[in-house]
């Protein structure tokens, strides 16, 4: 897995995050895909955190493009720059 700065990480993790984020918009700009982000957020995140993050993101729909309805056209959130 790439080295990330604590700047990527803290995006990875805020990306992983948000409900309506798709793993594919993490994998397009940070080129890891969604077992890598899982593995970043095992590491990062407390145990119980992390075990009702997996849970929130185990197949919904928002999180994995191929499931979703919503159509993605922009990928940066506005906090980003």
């Amino acid at each position: 897995m790439k080295k990330f700065t604590i700047e990527q990480l803290d995006r990875i993790i805020e990306m992983a995050w948000e409900d309506r984020t798709p793993f594919e918009a993490i994998e397009s700009q940070f080129q890891i895909n969604q077992d890598d982000v899982i593995k970043i957020m095992r590491s990062s995140l407390k145990r119980k955190s992390f075990k009702v993050w997996r849970v929130r993101t185990k197949g919904r729909k928002t999180k994995h493009r191929n499931l979703s309805d919503i159509i993605y056209h922009r990928f940066k959130s506005k906090n980003q720059k």
